[in-house]
């Protein structure tokens, strides 16, 4: 980007709002495919993102063809057999926290609300394990969509680096609803980094952040239809004068 960041305008700020408040995590994808350039435009969008000291932590690998149908055919079976004997959930261990240990009001509140609007959504009833783990594993299909893309960094960087994460993925997220795509990011992958890390060619030094389902949303799918709620501005704001 050679704008001169200081002196642009934003000649359309109602589309830069659309694209933020139209984000929303696509959970049913077309298998229409994504132009390399496409993805090369997202990407450069997403690195203008902060990061402290400017120390840029990300790393991507984006999966498409035979390599993400292998990520994809390797995790889900994983995945089958930790349903089929929960033991060896044990093999699995995420690099970090990503929840709590413990649930409190008003976050345990809120995860229920989106977990049994979504099974809902779906006609999934409660104790039907089965179409429980069926649709769990939609996020290790990358819930059909043509891209997979992992996200990892260093070890060696402090906590901090995850918030520069967060905004990077924030950007990408928004530069893809320019292009006219969707997204999904997924914490799911996390606890299966030891099959992640080595089939995307990650170095020992690096930790999996995150997984993201990319591409070209379908808008007949129903589960499509599932947005989450946002609390207003008042509950989480205070202002002082």
């Amino acid at each position: 980007m050679n704008k001169p960041q200081v002196s642009t305008r934003v000649a359309d700020p109602a589309s830069v709002a659309d694209a933020i408040g139209s984000r929303f995590s696509a959970r049913a994808f077309l298998p229409t495919s994504v132009p390399r350039e496409v993805l090369q435009r997202v990407l450069e969008l997403a690195a203008r993102a902060p990061s402290g000291t400017n120390t840029q932590p990300w790393r991507v690998y984006v999966l498409q063809g035979r390599s993400r149908e292998e990520l994809v055919r390797q995790v889900c079976a994983a995945h089958d057999a930790i349903y089929a004997d929960p033991s060896q959930a044990a093999e699995y261990r995420e690099a970090y926290d990503y929840y709590p240990e413990k649930w409190v009001s008003p976050y345990i509140d809120r995860r229920r609300e989106n977990g049994w609007s979504l099974y809902g959504l779906l006609g999934i009833a409660k104790g039907e394990k089965d179409k429980m783990h069926a649709q769990h594993q939609r996020n290790f299909r990358f819930f059909d969509a043509p891209v997979g893309l992992m996200f990892t960094l260093d070890r060696v960087m402090g906590r901090g680096s995850l918030v520069d994460y967060g905004m990077f993925l924030q950007n990408l997220m928004v530069a893809a609803r320019a292009e006219g795509l969707h997204t999904c990011p997924q914490a799911a992958w996390n606890g299966f980094a030891r099959i992640i890390l080595p089939h995307v060619g990650a170095g020992p030094d690096e930790m999996l952040v995150c997984g993201m389902a990319l591409g070209y949303a379908d808008a007949s799918a129903p589960v499509n239809a599932f947005h989450t709620p946002r609390e207003p501005v008042a509950a989480f704001t205070r202002w002082l004068d």
